[in-house]
């Protein structure tokens, strides 16, 4: 007959932990006490005032600061490139955004504009969403043309566009290889909730000091804030594949990538369309704050508001990128559940 464990009714096992602990806190809130508020607060100053001047025990900035500018100097070529190539995905859809005309006539002693875009959007949107959708595509780009704010918004766009694109050139690859692999799994959870959870702007200055001003940095700073989304959502799309149809093709003679892309990737689709729809909602998010090291569009606009003190040109364009971000988002959200 076999002896039932012991109940411990809930605690944890490592009793004398917990009694340590429990100490080690009574012991600080008595001295704490008997010194008194302002005597414990004037220690913990003066003690910190001393590490200061000292140094830390762990010299994490200096390290940091040496690792960047090792990196820079050693891989200043490698930087160029990819600064380039990013420029020139950038210039070219820049440029096709901008080759779409813009037809304008008066109307009262005023130049009222129509953007082909406007009207190209509307139908598309009407497909993805609904008719009032597609309308509001044209209503909102008409108003952003009104507005004076449409070369700005090209530029937010292509800038968008061009993050977006390059973080699922990444994170989907990486996300299939996540759902198919268990060690993948495990090596890229930690790193995709390191980028998730540092702050935004801290992506901005190693960002400045290996590609300089402008819109490269930018993207950089967008990708690496953009592609956890597209790695996660793609990954959970491949584990969630029913392993019965996994089976079903493996018996029918799917190799590996017919069995891919005939089978978990179909299968998938709502959930890696769901992780784009994130990605590009992020890209948006933070080319404006990319503005800050001088991406340009209508994060710039934002920044000279704030610099010159303008509220009501500030919040037109934070009104203009409202308006882009709704409709990438209708553009987007339901295409993964539709028969193509």
């Amino acid at each position: 007959m076999k002896r039932k464990p012991r109940e411990t009714g809930g605690l944890p096992r490592n009793r004398w932990a917990l009694t340590a602990a429990c100490c080690l806190v009574g012991l600080s809130l008595i001295a704490a006490a008997l010194c008194g508020p302002a005597a414990a607060a004037e220690y913990g100053e003066s003690l910190f005032d001393e590490i200061g001047v000292q140094g830390s025990l762990i010299p994490a900035e200096d390290w940091i600061d040496q690792a960047i500018d090792w990196i820079a100097l050693k891989f200043a070529g490698v930087f160029d490139v990819i600064q380039a190539i990013i420029n020139h995905i950038n210039a070219g859809l820049l440029a096709a955004l901008m080759w779409l005309p813009v037809w304008g006539f008066k109307f009262g002693g005023k130049m009222v504009v129509i953007p082909l875009l406007s009207l190209l959007i509307v139908p598309y949107m009407w497909w993805a969403s609904t008719k009032w959708t597609g309308l509001y595509g044209f209503v909102s780009l008409w108003l952003i043309a009104n507005l004076g704010l449409w070369e700005a918004t090209m530029e937010t766009l292509s800038l968008t566009l061009t993050a977006a694109l390059i973080a699922l050139a990444i994170g989907i690859p990486t996300g299939i290889l996540s759902g198919k692999s268990d060690i993948v799994e495990a090596i890229a959870r930690p790193i995709l909730d390191f980028m998730q959870t540092l702050p935004v702007f801290v992506y901005l200055i190693p960002a400045v000091i290996l590609f300089g001003l402008g819109a490269a940095p930018g993207v950089v700073a967008t990708v690496i804030f953009a592609v956890p989304p597209a790695v996660r959502l793609t990954s959970l799309g491949i584990r969630g594949v029913p392993k019965a149809l996994v089976e079903a093709g493996e018996a029918f003679g799917c190799n590996y990538w017919k069995l891919l892309f005939k089978v978990q990737l179909p299968m998938a689709r709502p959930s890696i369309m769901a992780g784009v729809n994130q990605t590009i909602m992020l890209s948006l998010s933070m080319v404006v704050i990319a503005a800050l090291i001088g991406s340009g569009g209508l994060g710039g606009e934002v920044v000279r508001s704030i610099q010159r003190m303008l509220v009501g040109k500030g919040f037109v364009a934070g009104l203009a990128v409202v308006f882009i971000a709704i409709i990438l988002d209708r553009a987007t959200r339901s295409v993964g559940e539709k028969k193509i």
